[in-house]
């Protein structure tokens, strides 16, 4: 299915929650309306399961056409969340077997180095490769330890040809906007060609999401700054995965 993104439907999109791991983890599954939508999975950041930060994020992606699944994961636990990321990959890989609807991997801030790093390795897990990966506000440059991975800047050179689209907020202190610039070059240089879509917001605005200093962690943005440029950030995931089509094993 490749359609132009051209509005956000007012529909809400419907959610169903499953457990996904053998720990009891949980996912969202927020479903496009159409049944043959490309599919999304789609990794939150450093915050133990704070799929719900993503929530506002994966519904207007969604409302554009594509089928969002956000796990909940556990960096904080003492294997890293490993697990949990590779329980995602087996899930989503069982849930679009018979229909061979096409898989884009898209994370934020540490799961976006996390779904970089996964997309680009020369083995792929499972036998299964994503058709296009969005890396949203990540750093790039360092190893990925929760899955045993190099970083994604050592493996550029040998990152099979897939589409890249990275998201990246100019006012980002958590992770600066010299990361995206610094791997975007690196990818330049090993001849991909991969754009970068400048957002005019901080780190969690990047996904539509706000940190709430009551609670202690992120929410879904109630602010209109976040609110419009997580909005282009759905834009491009959903886009990217109305182009795709699914890779071979």
């Amino acid at each position: 299915m490749n359609t132009a993104v051209t509005g956000v439907t007012a529909a809400t999109p419907a959610v169903d929650t499953v457990r996904y791991s053998a720990d009891g983890q949980l996912l969202d599954i927020h479903r496009a309306a159409a049944p043959d939508a490309p599919t999304v999975l789609l990794w939150h950041g450093r915050g133990p399961a704070e799929r719900d930060v993503l929530g506002s994020l994966a519904a207007d992606v969604a409302r554009l056409g594509a089928t969002v699944v956000v796990p909940d994961w556990r960096p904080d636990a003492d294997h890293g969340g490993r697990p949990h990321l590779e329980a995602s990959l087996r899930f989503v890989h069982d849930l679009v077997r018979d229909s061979g609807s096409p898989v884009t991997l898209a994370g934020w801030s540490l799961g976006a180095r996390a779904a970089m790093a996964t997309a680009l390795r020369p083995d792929p897990p499972h036998g299964w490769r994503p058709a296009a990966v969005v890396g949203v506000a990540g750093r790039y440059n360092q190893p990925e330890p929760l899955l045993g991975l190099p970083s994604p800047m050592d493996v550029c050179a040998g990152a099979p040809p897939l589409p890249i689209h990275l998201v990246h907020g100019t006012g980002d202190t958590v992770c600066d906007f010299a990361n995206a610039l610094a791997f975007q070059a690196v990818l330049s240089g090993h001849g991909r060609d991969v754009p970068l879509t400048r957002l005019d917001t901080d780190h969690p605005g990047a996904v539509m999401a706000e940190y709430d200093p009551e609670l202690g962690r992120c929410r879904p943005a109630e602010a209109p700054v976040p609110r419009r440029e997580g909005l282009r950030t759905a834009r491009v995931i959903a886009e990217t995965a109305l182009a795709t089509t699914a890779p071979a094993a």
